[in-house]
């Protein structure tokens, strides 16, 4: 039986001494020292032993176990600590390295323009006021002075949520007028930014959807001089002092009398360009005084209350401050052109 211990020591030593890893470690002592172990099943041999010789095998299989035990703790930390080094060495920092490029996106050029605009209102005493997407026919267009049978109210322009439904997808932010006049008390000076949607083919000026901001001013004496004034003033604040502007009459059922603002195409010049489909000029927005059904329609006195209106493209904005000369480069998402900003 000493033979036996002896030869168990050796192998055992000889095994723990050469493992790789804990797991392997773990084996051993189980393969050693085990309930069904190597040294239980010599143990279970002391009852062939005299009562004299059995004291001195037990001495020698505890020293034995001892000696396993041990050598299966040092090779465990030896591991450990070899283990550790070698995640310090695979986590070191070489400072000497240069650092990585880190890159830091930005706003996208149309926020640009839409946070100078907030800012030019906020400084002349606006508010800031948003709205629904989804709205109701009655705001979209009958509270707007939009009749029945007005093209704009046909499901071919407009997306309705079903052909016989009142209920759609607005296709300007003017319906925030009728919010802010039904809603706030008077004197009443807002702009509302926001999307919109209307059926419109994709080209190089139009999209199904894009955004406007919709500004409005209702007061006592208001004329259309304080229009014409305020909405040049924010025109050469965003392109800068010198920017040519012609206001058009034209018609909208909500205000009257009616215009449209252009500025002279900044492609070309005023000469004509696909940019500007060789007019010279770039249609900015529509404005012009509240319609006197609009303001009583929302229990406002005209004759004692007066107002002016516009609503602006925000992406036509974009394009004239940042020289962008294809609408649909905006909303593509191509970081090619989004770094150029």
């Amino acid at each position: 039986m000493k033979e036996l211990m002896q030869k168990l020591r050796d192998a055992s030593l000889e095994a723990i001494s050469a493992a790789e890893n804990i797991d392997g470690l773990e084996a051993l002592r189980v393969k050693y020292l085990g309930k069904k172990g190597e040294l239980t099943g010599i143990l279970r041999q002391m009852g062939q032993l005299s009562a004299e010789e059995r004291p001195a095998m037990g001495q020698l299989a505890n020293a034995l176990r001892s000696d396993i035990e041990n050598a299966i703790e040092e090779r465990k930390s030896a591991l450990s600590e070899k283990l550790m080094e070698l995640k310090l060495e695979a986590e070191a920092v070489d400072v000497t390295l240069p650092a990585k490029d880190v890159r830091i996106g930005h706003k996208h050029p149309m926020y640009n323009v839409l946070d100078q605009i907030k800012d030019i209102f906020i400084g002349m005493g606006f508010e800031i006021v948003d709205g629904p997407e989804v709205e109701l026919a009655d705001y979209n267009f009958t509270k707007l002075n939009i009749d029945e049978g007005h093209p704009s109210r046909e499901w071919t322009d407009t997306f309705y949520f079903a052909e016989d439904s009142s209920i759609l997808l607005r296709t300007q932010t003017s319906p925030m007028q009728i919010h802010a006049m039904e809603t706030k008390p008077l004197p009443i000076r807002m702009i509302a930014p926001g999307r919109v949607y209307r059926k419109d083919e994709v080209d190089a000026t139009h999209s199904p959807m894009f955004h406007q901001i919709e500004g409005m001013v209702i007061d006592k004496g208001i004329t259309m001089a304080d229009l014409k004034a305020t909405l040049n003033k924010v025109v050469e604040k965003i392109y800068g002092e010198g920017t040519v502007t012609r206001f058009r009459p034209h018609h909208f059922p909500f205000t009257e009398p009616s215009c449209e603002l252009d500025i002279r195409c900044h492609k070309c010049g005023g000469k004509g360009c696909p940019t500007c489909k060789g007019e010279g000029w770039i249609e900015v927005l529509g404005a012009g005084m509240v319609h006197p059904k609009v303001l009583s329609g929302c229990g406002i006195d005209p004759e004692e209350y007066s107002g002016w209106a516009f609503g602006m493209g925000l992406e036509r904005l974009a394009m004239g401050e940042y020289k962008i000369t294809d609408l649909r480069l905006i909303f593509e998402n191509d970081v090619r052109f989004l770094e150029q900003f």
